[in-house]
């Protein structure tokens, strides 16, 4: 079975190229609405949400015919959710809080058919609702969506390019609509309906955009720090954007985790090693945000770099809290965390002089789906020992 990586990033071409991506003429031109604006935002990213309520809530009520704040409420919700995608109870809030300013952008539409603050709010909003529907599994639904969000954000475009917030869209665009037929080649045909990609073009657009964008800044930040971990490899560039966020926003899971993994990729394990703990420490005490999936890759990457170190004790402990989370979290097949985490068990087993024991663990990852090259390494070690120091 394919994995639905590829599925989910061509959903997104035409759904988050129009999130987070607002022209000057959209937003009120009142400097303190935009200063509010600008402080709930923040507050969003760093999981505030009470704190963005507040702000959000009192745009409303200086600005009731503006859509920026409903849109914003609607992110508080969106955070939420995303700070448990297993939990579905919160999707019929969200999507009523879009319905608010998909009709409010409809109706100033109607009035204006080149109303770009209606254009970019109607278009954020359908986006978010596909991308939603997209996490769900829910793709012809998620594809309509971006196939509506597409023409408004190519018009909006049109009025105003020179916008360095529009440029996370086009680089979103840009980036995977080239990227994915690389590393996704039965995509292809479906591409060859839409507009090619350019790579270093969009990797340059969102590298501007993370740097420029007056409100885009941030996400664009966010995907330019993901290509370069999924696709481009460029980890160094990768810690780099992750330690800014982590620091900007402390309290924000997902920059903590990215944060974590940019270290290991890097080499930087100690430095690792103590935010993986802090990660464990934060779950343990139910910080917001931090859930099962965040504990599962902290207890992987401790039991990684305590098994590189020649802890072996302090190792197994981790990976079988890795396996155990696994267990509950991989629904539809063993994760790459569940496999190469047995992995590791079988290697330590190996050098303990275990050698029944190590045998059905690599038998256990031949039974589960291969991720790097786990199978080829079990195989391995099933004809010939693990040995640390051979």
């Amino acid at each position: 079975m394919k994995s639905s990586l590829p599925i989910l990033i061509l959903v997104l071409l035409f759904c988050e190229i129009v999130a987070f991506q607002p022209l000057q003429a959209q937003w009120p031109s009142d400097p303190e609405i935009d200063q509010r604006v600008q402080q709930g935002v923040d507050h969003i990213y760093n999981f505030e949400f009470e704190q963005a309520d507040s702000v959000f809530t009192e745009v409303i009520r200086i600005r009731p015919e503006h859509p920026v704040g409903y849109f914003f409420r609607a992110m508080i919700q969106w955070e939420r959710i995303a700070c448990n995608f297993d939990d579905e109870s919160q999707d019929e809030k969200f999507y009523k809080l879009l319905d608010v300013v998909i009709k409010m952008c409809d109706e100033r539409l109607k009035r204006d058919p080149n109303d770009v603050t209606a254009m970019f709010f109607k278009g954020g909003s359908v986006g978010f609702r596909g991308r939603l529907r997209a996490n769900r599994g829910k793709w012809i639904a998620a594809a309509d969506d971006g196939l509506i969000a597409l023409p408004l954000i190519r018009k909006a475009y049109a009025i105003d390019s020179n916008n360095t917030d529009v440029l996370l869209g086009i680089g979103i665009y840009n980036y995977y609509a080239a990227v994915v037929p690389e590393n996704y080649p039965y995509v292809k045909p479906v591409l060859l309906l839409f507009p090619s990609g350019d790579r270093k073009k969009g990797l340059e657009q969102l590298r501007i955009a993370s740097e420029k964008a007056r409100y885009a800044h941030v996400e664009s930040a966010y995907f330019l720090m993901q290509n370069y971990i999924m696709f481009e490899k460029e980890y160094g560039k990768a810690l780099e954007i992750a330690r800014r966020l982590y620091l900007k926003y402390p309290k924000n899971s997902i920059f903590h985790c990215y944060y974590g993994r940019s270290l290991v990729a890097t080499g930087y394990l100690t430095e690792a090693q103590n935010v993986y703990k802090e990660v464990e420490r934060r779950y343990t005490n139910k910080q917001r945000g931090y859930n099962t999936y965040d504990a599962r890759e902290a207890y992987y990457y401790l039991g990684k770099i305590e098994f590189l170190a020649g802890r072996y004790s302090s190792a197994l402990s981790y990976l079988y809290k890795c396996d155990e989370l696994s267990r509950t979290l991989d629904k539809d097949g063993a994760s790459g965390y569940m496999s190469l985490a047995n992995l590791m068990i079988g290697m330590i087993y190996d050098d303990q002089g275990k050698r029944q024991y190590a045998l059905a663990q690599y038998k256990k990852v031949l039974d589960m789906k291969d991720f790097d090259s786990a199978h080829k390494d079990a195989k391995r070690y099933i004809e010939s020992p693990y040995a640390r120091n051979r």
